[in-house]
């Protein structure tokens, strides 16, 4: 009986001395890795900022002009090719003193150029050549018989079906030699190719232009980019026209360039190709001397057997003055815009 009672007696104690204040299990030991840092939560990829909505330019009006209430801008010549880059290098000016034929201007103390635009006559007669076909029997001939067929099959009451084909002299139908005399008051010579520009300058005892010569005499004893000025005067020199010729004609810009009739073509009554001298504002002077239309009516080929004319025609829209410039036919291209003028050395 006193065995359990002791035993009994000592488990009371024992529960009463664990349930005391301060005599609570010591705690467990924490797990392996407690104590450090937490680890950090993983960064989250950065965000693009939210996209710019494009940027919307605001469109032209449509190319045949049907915009509400907006007027149609009439359009100025042709589309303009092959502009140079930078401003073509002149000759420097001698203080020289040089002796040119009457008909030609002389130029910087180094070469003399022709007054006028040329026009193409006949050797030995110079009965002048119709400046509407190409100089040469084999070509016109040609363009007579191509023509005159492409007219009377155009539509019955078109301008290309009424207007008739100008006439060619007799002579210019059979074999002959031709020279360039730049005369006042005529219309300059078109549809010369550069072989043929080079022949008619070596007939008359000249020569065609070398480029830096050209644009020399371009640009007058002042050296100005234009004949008449530093700047670009609408209407100064004829070039830049309101309207083209192959459209008003064809109703196509860039085709039929071959139709002895485009330089007879008009623009509200106005003939577009100009005789020669007929814009007296469009000057380059040298002394007391005057060149004429050296900017417009009529492209010049210069010497380049790669093919180069000068100057800018009536229809081409270019702003460029002495530095307008076409490379790209060969040296036996033809149109209706290009012409001549020749240059010669003193002496």
């Amino acid at each position: 009986m006193l065995p359990r009672l002791r035993a009994f007696a000592l488990a009371a104690l024992a529960s009463a001395l664990l349930a005391a204040p301060g005599l609570a299990k010591p705690p467990a030991k924490p797990p392996s890795g407690a104590g450090k840092p937490a680890p950090k939560p993983p960064a989250k990829p950065p965000t693009k900022p939210p996209a710019k909505p494009p940027v919307v330019k605001p469109q032209p009006p449509p190319r045949d002009g049907k915009t509400k209430g907006k007027k149609r801008r009439k359009k100025r010549g042709s589309i303009g090719l092959h502009e140079p880059l930078k401003r073509t290098a002149s000759l420097s000016i001698l203080p020289a003193r040089i002796s040119c034929p009457e008909d030609m201007v002389a130029v910087a103390g180094r070469f003399c150029i022709d007054r006028y635009e040329a026009t193409l006559v006949e050797v030995e007669t110079h009965q002048p050549l119709s400046p509407h076909y190409p100089p040469s029997q084999r070509l016109t001939l040609w363009s007579l018989e191509k023509w005159q067929a492409a007219r009377e099959e155009a539509p019955e009451e078109s301008l290309a079906r009424t207007m008739e084909l100008p006439p060619v002299p007799a002579f210019q139908r059979e074999p002959f030699r031709m020279k360039a005399m730049p005369w006042p008051g005529n219309l300059p010579a078109g549809y010369v190719s550069g072989e043929l520009a080079q022949e008619a300058c070596s007939n008359a005892g000249k020569r065609l232009c070398k480029e830096n010569e050209w644009v020399t005499a371009c640009r007058g004893e002042q050296q100005t980019d234009f004949p008449y000025g530093k700047r670009y005067r609408q209407d100064a020199c004829n070039v830049f026209r309101e309207d083209h010729p192959a459209h008003i004609l064809h109703g196509n810009f860039s085709a039929n360039h071959s139709d002895p009739r485009l330089n007879l073509v008009e623009s509200d009554g106005v003939p577009l190709l100009r005789v020669t001298g007929g814009t007296p504002t469009c000057v380059s002077r040298w002394g007391e001397d005057e060149i004429f239309d050296m900017v417009g009516n009529v492209d010049e080929w210069v010497e380049d057997p790669g093919g180069t004319f000068a100057g800018g025609f009536y229809a081409r829209a270019t702003r460029s003055g002495c530095d307008a410039r076409v490379r790209a036919h060969p040296f036996n291209y033809f149109d209706y815009s290009t012409g001549v003028r020749c240059c010669k050395d003193p002496g």
